[in-house]
């Protein structure tokens, strides 16, 4: 049986769903319109979209997005919600995340029998596993290069974003460094703006890294923000690794698959993908996609870390989406003996050491970079108490205790508790 691609949405619509469903199907393979002569049977059947499945969900009064008024007038209609999966043979397309991106999440969106549609899940054949490099590092290799085997990386970022220069930067970094931090990331913002550029960051940054790494015999992984054009990518990463660093950053959304890919088959080093913009999918939960589907791209395209917000973050994504992405990073893509392409699941916004016990005891693993940013840096003990706190509490959520049990013969985590609840 030939390969195929199947993706699962959630439509809404005032039309009969199976009629809306084969409209989908059509568009985003060989129909239009109306039947065109060429469009034969046999051509129909060896490249036409099938619907696989449609589970009928609750019908509304009105639609949940603007559509165009229904032709003919009548009765007020109901508005029709269900899950569809939809499926493509791969000889479309190829094994190609770009033309991927265009058939389950092309002009579909603008379809004038929808009121609601978002992209749910994806499944891809094993020819995306041997066509992309998937995660370099990954979760074993993100371990390897930080010495860290058995629990949560902890991370920050920096701050204040924007404004700093290279040399208050690398102060920053000597402060986080000393007081035991693990990760550290620019932020978003940050990449190679001319008050800050990114060369000059990295004169500045990793002369502490590695004095910390030659004391220690452990080097702090600091993932630099190389968000840019692709040779400007490629030079950047190229002056990162030159200079003994192990990790660089992007946002995915900013450079695109295709970006992303061509950094991954050129990097060495860890690559951190940050998720800047992904409220434009997420936000609504009628139209976008989910960061289920949305992860296995990039996991695909070649990220070892990936952003998924945290637990009651300062963002509008509730919990129980926060831990579904996670989940989703860490469950493997393919069948054996293809690689699974699990990545690490970072956590950010707004974490403290009070999410660490509910974080576990919701996903269940260690594997993870647990990213604070006031939690850190506003403990009253400072930097390092900041630090410790965090350690301390993931140690509390894994042994099983409660936190304030835990925080009678912990001082740090007991401060931590007291200044953010």
């Amino acid at each position: 049986m030939s390969e195929r691609i199947y993706a699962t949405y959630f439509i809404e619509t005032p039309y009969p769903v199976d009629r809306a469903a084969e409209v989908m199907a059509g568009e985003q393979s060989s129909g239009t319109f109306t039947r065109l002569a060429n469009e034969t049977d046999q051509l129909r059947a060896n490249h036409g979209a099938i619907v696989e499945r449609i589970e009928p969900l609750e019908s509304v009064d009105a639609p949940s997005l603007p559509m165009r008024p229904l032709q003919g007038g009548g009765d007020s209609p109901r508005y029709q919600r269900a899950n569809v999966t939809l499926s493509w043979p791969i000889a479309n397309l190829g094994p190609s995340l770009p033309n991927l991106m265009s058939t389950i999440a092309g002009n579909l969106f603008e379809l004038k029998e929808f009121s609601a549609l978002k992209l749910l899940d994806l499944t891809l054949p094993m020819s995306f596993a041997k066509a992309y490099p998937g995660p370099q590092f990954a979760i074993e290799g993100t371990r390897q290069l930080t010495g860290i085997a058995d629990r949560p990386l902890i991370g920050t970022i920096i701050k204040p974003s924007v404004g700093l220069s290279p040399q208050q930067t690398a102060e920053v970094v000597e402060q986080l460094v000393e007081g035991g931090i693990d990760f550290i990331k620019d932020d978003e913002l940050q990449a190679n703006g001319p008050h800050n550029p990114l060369k000059a960051r990295v004169d500045a940054v990793m002369p502490v890294i590695n004095a910390h790494a030659e004391r220690t015999g452990r080097k702090v992984m600091y993932a630099f923000n190389i968000t840019g054009d692709i040779d400007e990518m490629r030079d950047h990463h190229d002056y990162v690794a030159k200079a003994g660093g192990s990790c660089v950053m992007v946002a995915v959304n900013s450079v695109g698959l295709s970006g992303v890919t061509h950094l991954r088959r050129h990097c060495r080093l860890a690559l951190h993908g940050h998720r800047a913009g992904w409220g434009l999918y997420s936000r609504s939960p009628y139209i976008g996609m989910s960061f289920i589907a949305y992860q296995k791209l990039w996991r695909l395209a070649g990220v070892d870390h990936i952003h998924v917000n945290g637990l009651r973050n300062k963002f509008s994504e509730p919990d129980d989406s926060v831990i579904a992405s996670a989940r989703g990073c860490l469950t493997p893509m393919f069948e054996p003996p293809a690689p699974g392409c699990e990545v690490m699941p970072v956590f950010s916004s707004g974490q403290t050491a009070l999410q660490a016990v509910d974080t576990y005891r919701t996903i269940g693993s260690t594997d993870l970079i647990f990213c604070a940013g006031g939690g850190i840096m506003a403990h009253p003990g400072g930097i390092g108490a900041g630090v410790r706190s965090l350690r301390q509490a993931w140690d509390a959520a894994v042994q099983g205790v409660r936190l304030e049990d835990y925080a009678t013969e912990h001082h740090e985590l007991a401060q931590a508790l007291e200044a953010f609840r």
